[in-house]
Order: structure tokens, then C-alpha cells, then sequence
């Protein structure tokens, strides 16, 4: 149930202990939330297109069962969102495309939680596992957005920021 955030949280905590070791791309924790997630959007993605039986993630068959029946042609909105998953994924880590891969993953985000929702609510099932509950799967999406929304913040904006609120 928390794989998908442990996806997040792992490489984010290594990119950041990078940073603290003097790897300047990843001197903030913005910066290294924004590559933890394009590191969990590329092992998703993944998922999009390899069959159920393969590894610890769900796959194709998984994804396929959890669009909901109002969209048309599931299979190829789950081939559509995993190529659109590896394209913000690769947006995020290149400074220049970061703004706008933020905001086109957070659009994704919100147009996925539909079928995020049916899946909670018809209990459909990962690989076997039992369906995660949609107490969590709401948060655990509204985290990823907050995330795609944060990589569009623009660097001076934060450092700005702090120097308006040191003390005079």
C-alpha cells in the first residue's frame, strides 16, 4: 500500500543526503522531492507496460482493471498515461522543461484520480494484494500534485522569500 510512496520518499532522502554531501544539484529538498519523483513516475510507468505477473509492481492487466468504464478504450488510456508519465518524468529533471512538466503532471494527477477512486471503491485488486483503501489513495495522489506544483515554483520566488523574512 505505501510502495508507491516509499518510490517517492526513498530517492528523495538519497538525492538530498547527495546534496548534503556537496551535490549541488540536489542542495534543496525542492529539488531533490521533484527528481524523487521522477524516479517513482519512471518505475510507475513502467507498470503501463509490462504484464501483472512481472516484479513486485501491478501491471498492465492491474492498471487496465482500475480505469473506470466511462472512459473509452482503457487499454490505451493506461499506454497513453504511462508515456505521459515518462515524459513529465523526464521534464523534471531538466531545469529548463521543469516549469512546464509540473503543471502537465499535475493536470495528469487530477485527471488519474477518477481512477483512482473506482479502484478504492470497486476494491480492485494489485497484483493480487488487497485494493488500497481510498482513505489513502486521495492523499497519497493530492501528495504527488503538491509535488508537480512545487517543481513550478520558481527558484528566485523561494530565495526572495527567505531574505524578505531575515530579521532586519
Amino acid at each position: 500500500m505505501f510502495g508507491t510512496l516509499m518510490l517517492l520518499a526513498v530517492p528523495t532522502a538519497l538525492f538530498r543526503l547527495l546534496g548534503a554531501f556537496g551535490v549541488r544539484r540536489f542542495a534543496t529538498w525542492r529539488v531533490s522531492a521533484v527528481h524523487g519523483l521522477a524516479v517513482m513516475l519512471v518505475s510507475t510507468a513502467t507498470a503501463h507496460f509490462l504484464p501483472s505477473s512481472v516484479g513486485p509492481i501491478p501491471g498492465r492487466h492491474d492498471l487496465v482493471a482500475m480505469v473506470p468504464p466511462f472512459v473509452p478504450f482503457p487499454g490505451l488510456a493506461v499506454y497513453a498515461t504511462g508515456v505521459l508519465e515518462l515524459l513529465g518524468a523526464a521534464g523534471l529533471v531538466r531545469q529548463v522543461t521543469r516549469r512546464s512538466a509540473g503543471i502537465g503532471l499535475a493536470a495528469l494527477f487530477v485527471l488519474m484520480l477518477p481512477a483512482n477512486i473506482y479502484a478504492a471503491v470497486e476494491r480492485i485488486p494489485f497484483n493480487g494484494e488487497a485494493a488500497t483503501p481510498l482513505w489513502f489513495r486521495i492523499p497519497e495522489q493530492m501528495v504527488f500534485i503538491g509535488i508537480a506544483l512545487w517543481a513550478c515554483t520558481p527558484v528566485r520566488a523561494a530565495t526572495t522569500r527567505r531574505a524578505d523574512a531575515a530579521p532586519a
